[in-house]
């Protein structure tokens, strides 16, 4: 098992690529089990849980062909399985999404239940209900999801009863297929859900209100193979971005948009960073000063992502004043500050609330990651702590961010993988 060795103190600068978004692909990769016909998807990143999903299909009999460039064809016309078994679904929570395709083309799915990040309970009722009220039959054995439809399953009138993206992706995917209109409400309006709902239109869907919180879905017949981009990742984009500031750096990310993270470019900004951006990059300087403290609260798009928290809360531990991290969407995602506090960080948790007292200097520890976006965190602390930062279980990193070490190296980070 690797370790990440960060010697702490360099302000970052220069210019990087952004990998494509692991959260867009993963759903898009499941999409393609709607069609007999080739598809081709590009810009995909080169990340273990992307991997992993191109493993899970191979398993059902899916061919995929991939290049240097990670660009994937996959061709499911010879598909002959219709189970997502426990030993891959076990890494990757993203793999619960091949029910809503298998249930719609095949009228059989059977899906172990899903594992991932140890970030809190993330059930999958949500998924379960809507398929039901399409007319699936949905029963747990054995860990296993077994849902059998006879026939089409029949468009709905779904109302979510909590923004979840997954469910609103296995959803809309289920309901292309579907007989008749299906209506999700409440639906989420994440980036990577728009990137999918224009996926399946390349591929013959009929989809209206995308990007809003109700989707209308029209069924067809079948869809039909297609081309597509994976959009960029805003998560990636926002890490390197908060790096750059908690050091005190200049840097530019190219194959991005400031349009996918609004939210986070305005906190960027209260923390003092210069911030300008072009079609396809953003650059962010912090002229060598420390950070102000910020205060950030989580919940679903276009609001502040979760998946940014746990890098405020590192780019707070070394801010002017003292900040504070709300999350309101998984209970046990500011498990991080406990690392962090063992780097010499202030923060103290109240409920659901973390208070950051920034100070002036961090001091290297070895350290754990306990999930993908709290091993960021890490990172952040470790270019920024005096001495040599160690971070163990980086495989959690590895689920996200495509060579990392690489790209902060770029940046003239100090920075190397080394073997556990």
């Amino acid at each position: 098992m690797d370790k990440l060795i960060i010697e702490g103190g360099v302000a970052l600068s220069g210019e990087i690529k952004i990998s494509g978004a692991k959260n867009s692909a993963l759903p898009i990769l499941a999409a393609t089990l709607l069609t007999a016909e080739p598809v081709r998807i590009s810009n995909l990143p080169h990340l273990h849980d992307i991997t992993t999903m191109i493993e899970l299909l191979g398993c059902m009999g899916i061919d995929s062909i991939i290049d240097e460039k990670m660009t994937v064809e996959v061709d499911n016309s010879n598909i002959n399985s219709f189970r997502a078994p426990y030993e891959l679904v076990k890494t990757m929570r993203a793999s619960i999404l091949v029910l809503g395709p298998l249930l719609a083309r095949f009228g059989w799915a059977e899906v172990s239940f899903p594992g991932g990040c140890a970030i809190g309970s993330r059930p999958v009722d949500q998924h379960l209900r809507g398929l039901e009220k399409m007319g699936a039959q949905v029963n747990i054995e054995d860990g296993y999801i077994k849902a059998t439809s006879a026939g089409r399953l029949k468009g709905a009138h779904i109302a979510m009863d909590i923004v979840t993206v997954g469910g609103t992706e296995n959803l809309m995917m289920a309901a292309c297929m579907a007989e008749g209109r299906t209506v999700i409400e409440n639906a989420a309006r994440e980036p990577e859900v728009v990137d999918l709902a224009r996926c399946l239109v390349a591929m013959g869907a009929s989809i209206g209100g995308i990007g809003s919180d109700t989707l209308e879905i029209d069924g067809v017949d079948e869809l039909h193979g297609c081309e597509y981009r994976i959009m960029p990742d805003r998560i990636e984009t926002g890490t390197y971005l908060v790096a750059a500031a908690a050091t005190g750096g200049k840097v530019r990310l190219r194959n991005t948009s400031a349009n996918l993270l609004e939210s986070v470019l305005l906190k960027l900004r209260e923390a003092g960073a210069k911030v300008d951006h072009g079609d396809d990059w953003i650059e962010i300087d912090m002229t060598g000063d420390r950070p102000k403290s910020v205060h950030v609260k989580t919940s679903p798009y276009p609001a502040f992502p979760t998946d940014m928290q746990a890098q405020f809360t590192a780019l707070n531990a070394i801010a002017v004043g003292t900040g504070t991290v709300t999350e309101t969407v998984f209970e046990n995602r500011l498990i991080q500050i406990h690392e962090l506090n063992r780097m010499g960080a202030k923060i103290s948790l109240e409920g659901n609330t973390a208070i950051v007292s920034g100070v002036e200097q961090l001091k290297a520890a070895p350290v754990m990651a306990s999930d993908l976006r709290a091993s960021a965190s890490l990172v952040i602390a470790g270019l920024v702590a005096k001495g040599a930062t160690k971070i163990d279980r980086i495989y959690h990193i590895d689920r996200g961010y495509e060579c990392i070490e690489e790209k902060l190296g770029q940046l003239g980070a100090s920075i190397r993988r080394v073997p556990a």
